[in-house]
């Protein structure tokens, strides 16, 4: 998954850390995290409504979500990735790579390059954690 441009040869993933012109681009995860539901979307041949009303999320909301300009809460968007039938987790693993990829730290980690193959399926239990105050 790549970071989507601006439109002017820059990324819409990377903006430039304020008080600090001269430093390194800071990476902004609602950018990211909208690309990768939007890839998800159009990659399905879905329309924004569609996913919209299967999510119960208003459409401007979700098109704001999908373009970054929403920082989406995790109850959100577990019930996008619902609507697209997919994994949050997944979402996260290619966000992840994508930041890796930005940052230029290599992508080692076989499980997840596993998963992403056609052939391989991996299911695991969900487990609870509680802590004893």
């Amino acid at each position: 998954m790549a970071a989507s441009t601006d439109g002017r040869g820059g990324y819409r993933g990377l903006q430039p850390f304020a008080p600090y012109p001269k430093a390194a681009p800071m990476i902004l995860l609602r950018c990211l995290i909208g690309d990768a539901l939007r890839r998800v979307r159009l990659e399905q041949g879905r329309t924004l409504r569609e996913v919209s009303a299967a999510a119960r999320v208003s459409l401007g909301y979700l098109s704001e979500v999908e373009r970054g300009q929403k920082e989406a809460s995790s109850e959100l968007l577990a019930a996008i990735c619902t609507a697209l039938d997919l994994s949050l987790g997944d979402v996260l693993d290619d966000v992840s790579d994508e930041v890796r990829r930005l940052e230029g730290v290599p992508v080692l980690s076989p499980v997840r390059s596993a998963r992403h193959s056609e052939a391989a399926t991996l299911t695991g239990p969900v487990v609870s954690v509680s802590v004893a105050a």
